[in-house]
């Protein structure tokens, strides 16, 4: 699998890192998994996450293109730290709770999508008026003007910052996962986010029973 990234001034403050995992099992995550992040969820119930730089920071990100990130529309990073505060924290299945465990950990917002939908040549570009996604099962769509999302490789977006695509989402026939971190240049290198991609990777092997797991890229 290949990542893009568009030609764009508007993506320069992102930095995206891509893990692939194989042969994972999406299913109720083991005790050890559920315990890890209930220990984190509570921590977190009473701190104010993300701090203030990295809110901002990531915000900024998604304004670059002109996405107006607040309210209902907030990084999922902030919907997740938010749900721990009110606690109504989901438990979904092995590969979210991986998901939500480096979210919570990092504040950082990450797309899981299934593999197989987002195909080998994946890209991020900025999406332009007009274009809209499913991202629930009630049928409801979400308008990605200037927001910065995972496309496939015909440009058809699946995941973003903020709500992943119906299209995109895993479900228990899933056996190769992509996850996407988005972080902002200002407080990330390629580095640095490529050992939070080797920590999402290991995440996976140990508790879903993933046969490989690979950061892909960083761009």
């Amino acid at each position: 699998m290949i990542l893009e990234k568009a030609d764009d001034p508007r993506l320069d403050p992102a930095l995206v890192c891509l893990v692939v995992a194989e042969g994972c099992t999406v299913s109720a995550s083991p005790s050890p998994l559920a315990e890890a992040l209930a220990t984190l969820v509570v921590q977190r119930s009473g701190e104010d996450f993300p701090p203030a730089k990295i809110k901002d920071a990531v915000r900024d990100m998604l304004r670059s293109g002109g996405y107006k990130p607040a309210g209902r529309q907030k990084p999922a990073s902030e919907y997740l730290a938010q749900a721990a505060r009110e606690g109504r924290f989901p438990s979904i299945n092995g590969p979210v709770d991986c998901n939500n465990i480096l979210s919570l950990e990092t504040g950082l917002p990450i797309s899981l999508l299934d593999a197989d939908a987002v195909g080998e040549n994946p890209q991020i570009r900025i999406c332009r008026a007009g274009e809209a996604y499913v991202f629930n099962a009630s049928g409801h769509e979400m308008d990605l003007a200037g927001l910065l999302c995972a496309c496939k490789a015909d440009g058809s977006p699946l995941g973003n910052p903020v709500k992943d695509s119906m299209a995109g989402k895993i479900t228990e026939s899933t056996t190769r996962l992509a996850g996407i971190i988005y972080a902002p240049l200002a407080l990330y290198s390629p580095t640095s986010l490529s050992a939070l991609g080797k920590r999402f990777a290991s995440l996976l092997s140990q508790y879903c029973g993933a046969t490989s797991a690979t950061v892909v890229a960083v761009r």
